[in-house]
């Protein structure tokens, strides 16, 4: 087997740390610096997992609009774009513009080039940002942008799992909204903090790979009427 070259690098706006993304003959992952392997195109299971999750409660509402916080490989917004109609819409917040890139790029293949669709809309910049702009603006939003309520790449992700994020992400969904986050792990203090929020959770454990590998969580969490 070859051994994997450094394609490219990418800092992490605000907090210094830096991405690097790697190729093994087809595979990519990209990885942070001092901190491993944080996705690859082998093991995605479980972000196709959290569109389905959370589109298929969607999809069968008028123009659908949902949000995804981190682009990453592009697979939970291709299982997105999969399980709504044509009349809906995709926004996805992406902090560092080289990934974006890099699924323009290389990348792309994998999930299928999601970019291209014409429902996606992709904004550059921190999903926070994006999430405070509209209020009752997104049938679903789906966070994908850290290890989980740990934040693992950047410091400043851990506000989007606090009180003060969760509300504001509550008060970005319509009514009967879903917000899906994606963790490494399991963490009984954040789903209190979604119940204190207001939200009807329930919690999902799927594999990172098909019907093996890694258990992660995925939570579901439903804004009320």
């Amino acid at each position: 087997m070859k051994p994997w070259k450094l394609l490219d690098t990418a800092q992490i706006p605000g907090n210094g740390g830096e991405l690097q993304l790697y190729q093994r003959d087809t595979e990519f992952s990209i990885n942070i610096v001092g901190g491993g392997v944080l996705m690859s195109t082998r093991a995605h299971a479980s972000e196709d997992a959290l569109a389905e999750l959370a589109c298929r409660k969607v999809a069968g509402r008028s123009e659908p609009r949902v949000l995804i916080g981190g682009l990453g490989m592009g697979f939970t917004l291709a299982a997105s774009l999969q399980h709504l109609g044509s009349n809906a819409q995709v926004v996805v917040g992406e902090l560092v513009p080289a990934v974006v890139e890099w699924n323009r790029g290389p990348l792309g293949e994998h999930a299928g080039y999601p970019l291209h669709d014409e429902r996606t809309c992709v904004r550059e910049g921190d999903v926070a940002k994006v999430l405070r702009a509209e209020r009752q603006a997104y049938d679903a939003i789906m966070l994908d942008v850290d290890n989980g309520p740990e934040g693992l790449t950047r410091k400043k992700n851990d506000w989007l799992y606090s009180m003060d994020g969760l509300t504001t992400s509550y008060e970005a969904l319509r009514p009967r909204g879903i917000l899906a986050v994606w963790s490494a792990s399991a963490d009984r203090r954040f789903k209190e903090r979604l119940k204190k929020v207001g939200f009807k959770v329930s919690q999902h454990r799927v594999r990172a790979h098909d019907n093996k590998g890694e258990l992660h969580m995925i939570w579901l969490a439903e804004r009320g009427p």
